[in-house]
């Protein structure tokens, strides 16, 4: 019996957990993606601002490290010009609907 109750407290702490992470809709993502696309969905793009580097393609990436590093980006944690102010024009929802149409595999 104990080790019934015992999986049911684990079992209702973890669904709580997943309950309290909100979700991104990727279908709302299709407002918001154009401003990601000139950059971030050219195959082998580089650029030369601030520095040139190859920009990464997003598509296939986790929605949660998305989701934080656009978070890093928005708070100034992260310091590339053009993506701090992109990041900072984004809302939480954005973020998630964004990170969530990312994680899909999306280009």
């Amino acid at each position: 019996m104990i080790r019934i109750l015992s999986a049911l407290l684990i079992s209702g702490i973890a669904l709580g957990a997943q309950a309290q992470q909100p979700a991104g809709d990727p279908k709302e993502a299709h407002k918001k993606i154009a401003m990601c696309e000139g950059c971030h969905g050219i195959p082998g793009y580089r650029t030369a601002y601030p520095d040139v580097y190859h920009v990464p393609m997003l598509g296939g990436q986790q929605a949660a490290y998305l989701a934080a590093a656009l978070h890093a980006y928005k708070k100034g944690e992260r310091s590339h010009p053009s993506m701090r102010g992109i990041a900072a024009s984004l809302s939480d929802k954005d973020i998630l609907d964004l990170a969530a149409y990312y994680a899909e595999g999306h280009k």
